[in-house]
């Protein structure tokens, strides 16, 4: 009797477990819903099954190197952009996504239209790069990197590229400009 109890209570905690569906707009550091690091892109169709899948016209003397593919809501509404390590390789894993739908957040709420003082006030900043036209904040604990435009900052740092920036210079309201998660 002891053993059948425990067969049962054993079998309805696998089976509740088993029953988790992943959240298909959680950012986590190996994870963006159901995509993970490790998904092939000849997998894409079935991990975005209820979405559409656009690839760039690669046979274009325009379109040079990139590889990227959108995908989209049936709706039309964009939710991301995915960069393949290989291009042209459908066995090539992602390397990069841009989160371009504000749906997609982080356990601690990050998201597109957060800004500058959420990424400082729940994630350790590991790097801030000074470029031409954007800061780049990375984020090793989720493998995450954000762009936030020169316009945000005063205007005695906006045009020298040679400037180290740091975390105190940049405004708390300052807008995330792009949000992105860099598999390695």
């Amino acid at each position: 009797m002891k053993y059948s109890i425990l067969a049962l209570i054993l079998s309805i905690t696998l089976l509740t477990s088993c029953n988790k569906e992943q959240d298909p707009f959680k950012v986590s550091p190996n994870n963006i819903g159901n995509l993970n690091d490790s998904t092939h892109v000849k997998d894409l169709k079935m991990v975005f099954s209820n979405d559409s899948i656009v690839t760039a016209d690669t046979n274009s003397e325009f379109s040079g190197n990139t590889n990227d593919i959108h995908i989209y809501e049936k709706g039309g509404k964009q939710l991301l952009v995915l960069s393949p390590a290989k291009s042209k390789d459908s066995t090539s894993t992602i390397k990069t996504i841009r989160i371009i739908d504000e749906r997609y957040k982080t356990s601690k709420g990050l998201n597109i239209n957060s800004t500058f003082k959420s990424i400082r006030d729940n994630y350790k900043i590991s790097s801030i790069q000074n470029t031409l036209m954007d800061v780049i904040v990375s984020v090793n604990g989720i493998n995450a990197y954000f762009t936030i435009d020169k316009r945000e900052l005063p205007p005695e740092m906006r045009l020298d590229m040679n400037l180290e920036i740091e975390a105190i210079h940049i405004p708390d309201d300052a807008k995330i400009k792009n949000f992105f998660i860099q598999w390695f």
